[in-house]
């Protein structure tokens, strides 16, 4: 059974900067919930950053990639860089969906950490910008297939094309002969 790295505020965990959840309702996830195919993770408190705290952003201009190399920065309104924070959370839910086999990530659009298809353009007056977050691109990078809760049936659809996969593939068979020194 696949499993299904899932940001702990779609969740209804209250982990999010501002204290509260972003809990999404859909009888899909409560049948993976159910199934036990869920891996509850934030990012951002794994990575040390307290709840509640104050909001974050990607530098204007920055992406994700950037980021992760080292060549940006995220930053609180006051100018305060929690970069190392959002990369320590990265490659903390990377660690997770390895240790639990996960190959889906359900992650929480518009985050820093999270988003995918966009987020806060790094001027803290709301706008939006397209891009992702660090932990959405860092699962991409090692294979995870990443989606936001506006896609849940893409995220079915992408469980049952890795269940496939793993019924129709032929079972290694083991090596006749060879030894060990």
């Amino acid at each position: 059974m696949h499993r299904i790295l899932v940001s702990a505020c779609l969740m209804g965990r209250r982990v999010r900067y501002d204290g509260r959840a972003k809990a999404v309702e859909d009888a899909l996830v409560e049948e993976w919930r159910r199934e036990g195919r869920l891996v509850v993770h934030c990012p951002e408190v794994a990575g040390g950053l307290p709840v509640p705290r104050p909001p974050a952003e990607i530098e204007p201009g920055a992406t994700a990639a950037d980021v992760l190399a080292g060549r940006a920065r995220i930053l609180t309104p006051d100018g305060r860089d929690v970069t190392g924070h959002f990369v320590d959370g990265a490659h903390a839910a990377l660690a997770t969906a390895r240790a639990h086999g996960v190959g889906v990530a359900l992650l929480k659009e518009s985050s820093p950490s999270c988003g995918l298809h966009e987020v806060y353009d790094g001027t803290f007056t709301g706008h939006k910008r397209p891009g992702e977050g660090v932990t959405a691109r860092l699962l991409a990078d090692h294979g995870i297939a990443v989606f936001t809760e506006n896609e849940i049936p893409a995220v079915a659809a992408r469980l049952r094309e890795l269940e496939e996969d793993r019924r129709t593939a032929r079972p290694e068979r083991p090596v006749q002969g060879r030894t060990t020194s």
